[in-house]
C-alpha cells in the first residue's frame, strides 16, 4: 500500500518584532551619524531636500545597515546556533528561508530607495549591497579575516555613508576635500571594528575568524586599533588647517587629546576595557567627525 503524501506545511511571516530583532536598530546609528556629517560636509542648503534627506537616512541605517545584518544573520545561522542561540533565525522564531528572503527583500528595496534618490546615491548603494552580502556570504566571506572584515565595514558604515549624505544634499560628485576626509575617517574606522571583535575573541578562535585580536593577540591589536583611529585623525587635523579650516583642526584636535588621555587605560587592559574604549574613544572620533564636516561645510 502506497503511502500518502505529506502536504506541505507552509512556513508563517515571521512576527514584526523578530524581523526587527533581526535587523539589529542598534547598528544602524553609525551610518546614519556619517550620513548626517556627509550631509553637513556639503555645505547646502536643505532647502527643497527634506524628502531626499529622510530617504537618505533610512537608506543608510534600516535599508542597507538593516539588510547587512539580516544578510549576516543568515549565514551565521550555524555559529549563532551555539553561541547566541537566542537570535531569531536559530530560536527558529524566523523559519525556513525567511532570514534569506528579508536579506533579499532588503536589498531589492535599498536598490529603488537609491535609485530614486540620484545616480551617485544609487551607485553608492549598490557598492554597499555588494559589500553587505561579500562581508557574509561564500565565496567572499570577508568577514573571516580581522583585515578585509573591518574594512569593509568601516568602509560601508563611516565612508559609503558619508558619501550619500553629500551626494543627497548636493545632488552630484562631492568635493574631492570631501572624499579625501571620508575616506581618512573610513581608515580609522579600521580601528572601531577592531575593538569590536574582542568582545568575541574565544569563540572566534573556536570557529576560525582570523581577527585581529585573534592573530596579532589582544595587546597587539588594541595597539593596532588606536594607532590606525589616531594617525587617520591626524591627518584629518593637517589637511583641515592647510585648506584654512582652522577651528575645525583645532576641535578634531581636542578630541584627539582626549582619545590619547584615555588610550593607556585601554592599552593596560585591552581586554577589560576594550568595551570602555569602545564607549568613550569612538563617542570622541565621530565627534570629531562632525566637527570635520561643518569646517568642510563652511561652518566653521
Amino acid at each position: 500500500m502506497e503511502r500518502s503524501a505529506q502536504p506541505t506545511r507552509l512556513v508563517p511571516f515571521p512576527a514584526l518584532r523578530d524581523v526587527v530583532q533581526l535587523l539589529k536598530p542598534i547598528t544602524w546609528f553609525p551610518p546614519m551619524w556619517a550620513f548626517m556629517c556627509g550631509a553637513i560636509s556639503s555645505g547646502a542648503a536643505i532647502d527643497g531636500r527634506w524628502l531626499f534627506v529622510v530617504g537618505g537616512i533610512l537608506l543608510a541605517g534600516p535599508l542597507v545597515c538593516g539588510t547587512s545584518q539580516a544578510v549576516n544573520d543568515w549565514f551565521d545561522r550555524h555559529v549563532d546556533a551555539i553561541n547566541e542561540p537566542d537570535r531569531p533565525i536559530p530560536s527558529g522564531r524566523i523559519a525556513g528561508r525567511w532570514g534569506l528572503y528579508i536579506a533579499i527583500i532588503g536589498t531589492l528595496v535599498s536598490a529603488a530607495v537609491a535609485w530614486m534618490l540620484g545616480l551617485w546615491v544609487f551607485i553608492a548603494g549598490l557598492v554597499g549591497l555588494a559589500l553587505a552580502w561579500a562581508y557574509s556570504a561564500p565565496p567572499f566571506r570577508f568577514k573571516t579575516s580581522g583585515w578585509t572584515g573591518p574594512a569593509v565595514v568601516g568602509f560601508t558604515y563611516e565612508g559609503l555613508s558619508w558619501f550619500t549624505g553629500a551626494a543627497v544634499m548636493l545632488g552630484a560628485l562631492p568635493s574631492a576635500q570631501v572624499l579625501i576626509v571620508l575616506s581618512l575617517y573610513s581608515i580609522g574606522a579600521h580601528g572601531i571594528m577592531t575593538l569590536n571583535d574582542f568582545k568575541a575573541v574565544e569563540g572566534d578562535r573556536e570557529t576560525g575568524l582570523k581577527s585581529l585580536p585573534v592573530t596579532l593577540g589582544v595587546s597587539g591589536a588594541a595597539r593596532y586599533a588606536c594607532a590606525i583611529m589616531a594617525l587617520a585623525q591626524v591627518a584629518v587635523i593637517v589637511l583641515l588647517s592647510i585648506w584654512g579650516h582652522y577651528i575645525s583642526a583645532a576641535l578634531v584636535g581636542v578630541v584627539l587629546a582626549a582619545q590619547f588621555a584615555a588610550m593607556p587605560r585601554l592599552l593596560n587592559n585591552p581586554k577589560q576595557y576594550a568595551p570602555w574604549y569602545n564607549a568613550v574613544g569612538v563617542t570622541l572620533y565621530v565627534l570629531g567627525m562632525l566637527a570635520a564636516a561643518f569646517g568642510l561645510g563652511g561652518y566653521l
